[in-house]
C-alpha cells in the first residue's frame, strides 16, 4: 500500500515554488501525495486566471490531489497581506476539524507565513501522526521585516505560536546551518535534551543547469558586461542598491546592464528609482518568466546578482536562487554577509561587497567586467562543482525520503 503524504504549503502550482518540485518526486517515488493550498495569488497579489473563491478548488496535477482554501488574495499592502495570511489560517481551522483525508505523515512546506503551519499541527492532534516542517522562514524575525511590525505584545504572540508549531512537530528540518543554531536555542528553553532540528539545504530543480546561449527576443545583444537578477522583486531584497552602483557605473562610462526578471511588491519602486536615478538605458526589465526559461537568460549574462536588505536575519539565510545560479554555473555577484558570502567564498565562485555599499558594488561590478574570461570560466566552475557536491538534488531526496519511509 501506497504510504500517504499530507503537504501544508499555503503556495503550490502555478505559483512557482520548489514545493512542485518536491511533490512530484515524492510520487514519482511511489507515495500518494495529497497537498492543502491556497487559491493561487502570489506574487501578483490577486487570482490566477481560471480560480475564484469557487472555481477550480480541487484539482490534479502530476498525479498530486490538490485541495484548495478559500483566502484572501494578499494584495499590495501590508493589511491585505496580513488578511491573506489570517483568512488561510481560519479556513485552514474548519478544514483540520472536518476533512475526511486520510495520511500516514504531515510534511509543512514553511516559506511566510509560518502561521500555515498551524493546519499541520491541528490534522497532527487529531489525527496521532508523525508532522515535519520545513522552515525556510523564521518567525517572528521574519514578520518584523515584511510588514513592519514591533509592537511587543504582537511579536510575543507570535513568539508562543511558532513555539506551540515546533513544539508539536516530531522532525524540524532548516535551510542554513545558521538555521538550525536558532531553533536549536529555542529547544534550549524547553529543555530538550535530544535536538530534533536536522539541516537540510534547498536544491535547484534538474532543469537548472549550464545551456548554451540561443537567441532570446527580449535580451539585449550588446557587448555590454550583463548582469542578471532573478525572481521576487520585493522589499527583503535589498534592490535599491543596484540604480545607486548604476549611477557610479554611468559616470565611470562602464558599458554593462542589469537584466532583471520577476515581479513582486517593490517593482514599481523600483523602477521609479531607476528613472531618478537616470540609468534607465542600463535596465532591462524582463517581468516574470517560467523557471524552465530561466537558465537559458542566465546564459546570456555574465554574472548574477544576489542582495538582501541590511537584517540581521538574512545573515543566517541560504537563498533558494543561490543554488539555481550555481547549479547554472553562474558566476556570482552578492552584496551579502552571513552564510551567503560563506557559501561563494568557500566555492570561489564570485565576489561580495558590503550590503548596502553601492559604492563597493560599483567597484566589484567594475572589477569583474575587467577580469579575464579565464578568471569569469573558474568562478563558473567553482559555483558547479560546489553545487553538485553540497546541493544535489538526488543526495538531498534520498535524505529527506530516509524519513518519510520510517
Amino acid at each position: 500500500m501506497k504510504k500517504r503524504l499530507l503537504i501544508i504549503s499555503q503556495y503550490f502550482y502555478p505559483e512557482q515554488f520548489r514545493i512542485n518540485d518536491l511533490c512530484k518526486e515524492w510520487v514519482k517515488r511511489g507515495y500518494d501525495v495529497t497537498v492543502v493550498t491556497g487559491i493561487p495569488n502570489y506574487p501578483a497579489g490577486k487570482f490566477f486566471k481560471g480560480y475564484s473563491w469557487v472555481k477550480r478548488r480541487k484539482e490534479e496535477y502530476e498525479g498530486i490531489h490538490i485541495v484548495r482554501l478559500p483566502l484572501i488574495p494578499r494584495g499590495n499592502s501590508s493589511l491585505m497581506l496580513a488578511l491573506n495570511y489570517i483568512s488561510f489560517v481560519i479556513s485552514g481551522w474548519f478544514w483540520s476539524r472536518f476533512t475526511k483525508i486520510e495520511a500516514d505523515k504531515i510534511f509543512i512546506f514553511e516559506v511566510s507565513p509560518m502561521t500555515q503551519a498551524l493546519l499541520g499541527v491541528w490534522y497532527k492532534k487529531r489525527k496521532k501522526i508523525p508532522c515535519y516542517i520545513y522552515v525556510q522562514d523564521l518567525w517572528p524575525e521574519n514578520v518584523e521585516i515584511v510588514t513592519g511590525i514591533h509592537n511587543r505584545k504582537i511579536i510575543r504572540a507570535i513568539d508562543k505560536m511558532v513555539d506551540y508549531i515546533y513544539k508539536n512537530c516530531n522532525l524540524i528540518f532548516a535551510t542554513s546551518p545558521s538555521f538550525v543554531k536558532r531553533i536549536e536555542e529555542r529547544e534550549s528553553a524547553w529543555k530538550n535534551k535530544k535536538s530534533k532540528v536536522r539541516y537540510w539545504p534547498q536544491y535547484a530543480e534538474e532543469f537548472y543547469k549550464p545551456v548554451p546561449r540561443k537567441k532570446l527576443p527580449d535580451m539585449p545583444e550588446d557587448d555590454s558586461f550583463k548582469i542578471v537578477f532573478t525572481g521576487n522583486i520585493g522589499y527583503a531584497q535589498g534592490l535599491d542598491i543596484l540604480p545607486k552602483a548604476a549611477a557610479i557605473l554611468k559616470e565611470k562610462a562602464v558599458n554593462c546592464s542589469f537584466i532583471i526578471i520577476g515581479d513582486g511588491r517593490y517593482r514599481e519602486t523600483l523602477e521609479k528609482e531607476i528613472c531618478s536615478a537616470g540609468v534607465q538605458n542600463m535596465f532591462h526589465m524582463l517581468g516574470r518568466k517560467k523557471p524552465e526559461e530561466i537558465p537559458a537568460y542566465l546564459a546570456w549574462c555574465d554574472v548574477a546578482f544576489i542582495s538582501f536588505a541590511d537584517n540581521p536575519l538574512f545573515e543566517m539565510t541560504i537563498p533558494a536562487k543561490l543554488q539555481s545560479y550555481m547549479a547554472c554555473g553562474m558566476p556570482i555577484l552578492a552584496a551579502a554577509s552571513g552564510e551567503t558570502e560563506r557559501i561563494i567564498r568557500e566555492a570561489d565562485c564570485g565576489m561580495v561587497c558590503e550590503l548596502g555599499n553601492a559604492k563597493a558594488l560599483a567597484e566589484s561590478i567594475y572589477s569583474m567586467a575587467k577580469t579575464g574570461t579565464e578568471i569569469l570560466e573558474e568562478m563558473s566552475k567553482g559555483a558547479r562543482r560546489y553545487y553538485c557536491r553540497e546541493f544535489n538534488r538526488a543526495n538531498l531526496l534520498d535524505k529527506i525520503g530516509k524519513y518519510l519511509d520510517k
